[in-house]
């Protein structure tokens, strides 16, 4: 339950501008890039700063982290309310994405810690779950709200939940197990960096650089690990592109759908609900490429399917798309704890949350070039030609030497951290 909540809490306002951006287009007199940019400004404020957390956690009580990190969620929520300009709101919104990373990178690898290596898959799709609600929530409480009221009773609404969540995730997370410092963490005493310069064995900050740049170098030598950030970026990058983009082509004729009716649409993370947890289970049978092929293939065929005039048509489209998506991402982020080596996973976690949250704030601009060529037609070509190359580099990144050839996932996670099947 503890899980889910942060999944929810987490991701309850970072999205919660999209079926808002007609109208910020008209009420700030902007262009729909600029609007896009209160969604891009988000993802922007996490991929900037979940390698920062992952540098600054790795040695700190994770529970700490994942409440401080929501009470830092709920203050810039707020005070969004207070925007009088769209820049304002932009930069509300990157100080948001900001603090996101402190529950998503931390609980990624307290979910690896706490739970045995055949359960991850599973827990992992309860967490994903829980993302899938509160981005649920949130775009359709802010909608309804705003059409009741205004956006800025939305935030207001918003940022008291924001508090609310923090206080159950502080009373219901579990502290988790103690820990013992890794030996990846500590690296060789330096004392010729240059002339009279302190040794890294007594300087505890040149230590921390040290070790945080020696990480990074170890995980971008991993073909795994970079294909996988590389999926991340394209798995956020089509779900972004396709709920952002779309409610400007719903909210024009011949379709017209009003702010209500455009958050409405987000119903379809309801079937994530249900479909995620049974694909967890799912995916631990078969290994992580065949679910990782299985999802990018239903988010594509959605896709396809926006492009029907019929409105049902595009609704069920759109429930492929967010499907096809929460599949991807619990066979990514599964994927990332297998690939990572044990005292760096929280590093990798988030160098993972970087590139993929990289991906979401492209989307919500670089489509706009194609908008401006063909609106959604153009639009929809672009990122179904983004999700065939993060297929096709899953399918190739994500190989194991024949001996180990893409077992079941409960094999593939070696218990033995000291010895990981790499």
């Amino acid at each position: 339950m503890a899980v889910t909540l942060c999944g929810v809490c987490a991701f309850l306002q970072l999205y919660c501008t999209q079926p808002l951006l007609p109208l910020l287009t008209h009420l700030f007199h902007a262009s729909k890039t600029a609007s896009g940019m209160t969604v891009s400004a988000a993802t922007l404020g996490v991929a900037l700063s979940a390698p920062v957390f992952g540098a600054l956690t790795e040695r700190l009580a994770r529970k700490r982290v994942i409440v401080a990190s929501l009470l830092g969620i709920a203050v810039p929520t707020l005070l969004a309310a207070t925007s009088t300009s769209l820049a304002q709101l932009i930069f509300w919104r990157f100080l948001q994405g900001i603090m996101v990373p402190g529950i998503v990178a931390v609980l990624v690898t307290y979910i690896g810690e706490e739970w045995p290596p055949d359960r991850v898959a599973l827990i992992m799709s309860f967490y994903v779950s829980g993302t899938a609600l509160g981005g649920f929530l949130g775009r359709v409480g802010t909608g309804i709200l705003t059409d009741w009221f205004n956006w800025r009773i939305a935030f207001i609404a918003l940022g008291v939940a924001s508090l609310a969540g923090a206080g159950a995730v502080a009373a219901w997370l579990p502290h988790g197990r103690p820990r013992l410092m890794p030996a990846l963490t500590r690296v060789p005493q330096v004392s010729t960096l240059r002339p009279g310069s302190p040794s890294a064995a007594t300087d505890p900050d040149l230590t921390s650089e040290l070790t945080f740049i020696h990480q990074v170098q170890s995980l971008f030598r991993s073909r795994r690990l970079v294909t996988t950030f590389a999926v991340g970026f394209n798995v956020l990058f089509s779900l972004v592109g396709v709920f952002t983009w779309i409610t400007f082509h719903l909210s024009a004729a011949p379709f017209s759908l009003s702010t209500t009716a455009l958050s409405s649409l987000f119903f379809v993370y309801l079937i994530g609900l249900v479909v995620t947890p049974a694909a967890g289970l799912l995916i631990t049978r078969v290994g992580l490429r065949a679910g990782i092929a299985g999802a990018i293939a239903c988010s594509m065929a959605g896709v396809l399917l926006t492009l029907a005039p019929s409105l049902g048509v595009v609704i069920l489209g759109l429930t492929l798309v967010s499907s096809g998506v929460f599949i991807a991402q619990t066979a990514s982020q599964s994927h990332l704890r297998v690939a990572a080596p044990p005292g760096s996973r929280v590093t990798a976690a988030g160098l993972y949350m970087t590139c993929y949250y990289l991906g979401g704030t492209a989307a919500g601009i670089v489509p706009g070039a194609f908008w401006a060529l063909g609106k959604w037609p153009a639009c929809a070509a672009f990122i179904i030609a983004m999700q065939a190359v993060a297929l096709i580099i899953a399918l190739l990144g994500w190989r194991t030497p024949p001996a180990l050839s893409d077992p079941p996932l409960q094999e593939s996670m070696n218990p033995n951290p000291a010895q990981p099947n790499l």
